[in-house]
C-alpha cells in the first residue's frame, strides 16, 4: 500500500474493527482454553510462525542480517516491553481485579502514548487534536468510572498498559529504518520465547499438549486476527503519529459492544450509543485535522510532525 497519511488511517481504522472483533472471540477463546497465559503463548507462537513464513517470502531476511546493535537493542526491547512483560502482567493483574477495572485501565493507551509522543517523538497537538482527544476520553468516561481498590492487580494492568505505551514509541523510533514486518515479527517472535519460559515455570506445558478441536479452533481463529492486528497496526504506525494510531484504535470498543449487542445481549445500553456518538465525533475530528500532515513526514519520518 502506498505509503500516504490517507493509507495509514485507512489501516489504523481496520486494525481497530480487527481488535474489537478479536476481543469479543477472545473472551470465548480463554474460556475454552481455561489457562490465559498459555492461550496467549500459543497465539502469539502462531503469529510469530506465520510471520516468519511472510519475512521469508518477502526476502526481509537480508535487513535482518544487516541490523546494527542499535536496531537490535530497539526490537529487544520491544519483544520485552511489548511483546511479552505486559502480557503477563495483564493477565496476572486480571486474575486479582475485575474484567471492567481491567478494561478501563487498559483503554486509557491512547493518553499514555499522547503524553509520551510529545516529547519522545516530537510530535505536536494543536487545539483541534486535543479536542479530538478530549472527546475520546469522554467517551471512555461515559462508560462509566469503576470503584478502584488501588491493589496490586490494578498496579499490574497500569503496568502493562503504560509498557504498551512505551513500546509504540520505540517501535515507532525503529520503523524509521526498518520495516513493519522486521519490528512484528521481533516482538512476536522473541515475545513469544519469553512467554513459553513463563507458562514452563507455571509447570502449565501440558496444556499446549492437550489442546481439543474446539480449543484449536479458537486458538487458530483468535490468531489469524492477531496476525491482522499487528500488520496493519505498526504499518499504520510507520506512515503516522503515534498519537494518531493509538486513538484511531478508540473505536475498536465500540465495535467490541456493537457485536456483543447483536450476538449475546441483543440490545445496546444508552452509555454505550453516548460512547459511540463520541467516538465517531472525536475520530471525525483526527482524521479531518489529518490532512495537514505534511508530505515530508512520509519520506523522512525522523522529522517532527503536527497532527
Amino acid at each position: 500500500m502506498q505509503s500516504t497519511p490517507k493509507s495509514a488511517i485507512m489501516l489504523a481504522l481496520a486494525c481497530a474493527v480487527i481488535s474489537g472483533t478479536n476481543n469479543f472471540l477472545t473472551k470465548i477463546a480463554v474460556t475454552a482454553v481455561n489457562n490465559p497465559t498459555a492461550y496467549t503463548f500459543l497465539k502469539n507462537a502462531i503469529v510469530g510462525v506465520f510471520l516468519l513464513g511472510i519475512i521469508l517470502l518477502a526476502r526481509k531476511w537480508g535487513e535482518i542480517r544487516r541490523l546494527n546493535r542499535a536496531q537490535i537493542r530497539q526490537l529487544i526491547a520491544i519483544a520485552a516491553i511489548g511483546g511479552s512483560v505486559p502480557f503477563i502482567l495483564y493477565f496476572t493483574g486480571l486474575t486479582m481485579i475485575s474484567a471492567v477495572n481491567a478494561a478501563f485501565i487498559h483503554k486509557t493507551l491512547f493518553i499514555w502514548v499522547a503524553l509520551l509522543a510529545v516529547p519522545f517523538l516530537k510530535e505536536r497537538l494543536g487545539q483541534i487534536q486535543i479536542t479530538a482527544l478530549l472527546l475520546l476520553l469522554a467517551a471512555h468516561l461515559v462508560m462509566g468510572v469503576p470503584s478502584f481498590a488501588f491493589n496490586r492487580g490494578e498496579f499490574f494492568v497500569l503496568a502493562a498498559t503504560l509498557l504498551w505505551a512505551v513500546e509504540n514509541i520505540i517501535a515507532k523510533k525503529a520503523l524509521t529504518d526498518l520495516s513493519p514486518l522486521t519490528v512484528i515479527g521481533a516482538r512476536m517472535v522473541l515475545g513469544s520465547l519469553v512467554i513459553f519460559f513463563v507458562v514452563a515455570w507455571q509447570g502449565n506445558i501440558g496444556l499446549l499438549l492437550d489442546l481439543n478441536t474446539t480449543q484449536w479452533g479458537w486458538t487458530m481463529l483468535t490468531s489469524l486476527l492477531l496476525l491482522g492486528y499487528v500488520l496493519t497496526w505498526y504499518t499504520a504506525l510507520k506512515y503516522a503519529p503515534a498519537t494518531l494510531v493509538a486513538a484511531l484504535l478508540v473505536p475498536a470498543v465500540f465495535v467490541t459492544n456493537f457485536l456483543n449487542a447483536i450476538f449475546i445481549s441483543h440490545t445496546m445500553s444508552l452509555a454505550q450509543i453516548y460512547n459511540g456518538v463520541l467516538v465517531v465525533m472525536g475520530i471525525t475530528l483526527l482524521i479531518w485535522s489529518s490532512r495537514k500532515l505534511r508530505k515530508e513526514f512520509q519520506v523522512y519520518p525522523r522529522e517532527s510532525v503536527s497532527l
